[in-house]
């Protein structure tokens, strides 16, 4: 624990400087999700699509492949979590029996 002072979650704890990175089409598939995502937002002052902008596009017209992408992230996460649970009563019961030992 850190103590009594408690730490607030701002905005700022949430946001991901990399969804706002320009994005190379090094492949078919980039080059024609650009263009499309390019041409959905229309601003013909940037040529810039970003990963947050897809993001966007893709809950708009096809939230059920995002709802399976975080649907599975979430379970790998909460399965990382009980294996990190795991791994820390590993370390402290061993910690006790070398104490005791």
């Amino acid at each position: 624990m850190l103590g009594d002072d408690k730490y607030v979650l701002t905005e700022e704890d949430f946001n991901n400087p990399d969804l706002l990175v320009g994005l190379e089409e090094d492949s078919a598939l980039k080059e024609w999700l650009v263009e499309y995502v390019g041409n959905k937002f229309a601003n013909p002052d940037s040529t810039l699509v970003n990963v947050e902008m897809i993001t966007e596009v893709f809950a708009k017209e096809f939230p059920e492949f995002l709802l399976a992408v975080a649907e599975e992230n979430w379970v790998r996460g909460y399965h990382q979590a009980l294996e990190d649970i795991n791994d820390a009563r590993g370390v402290q019961d061993n910690s006790e029996e070398s104490v005791e030992g």
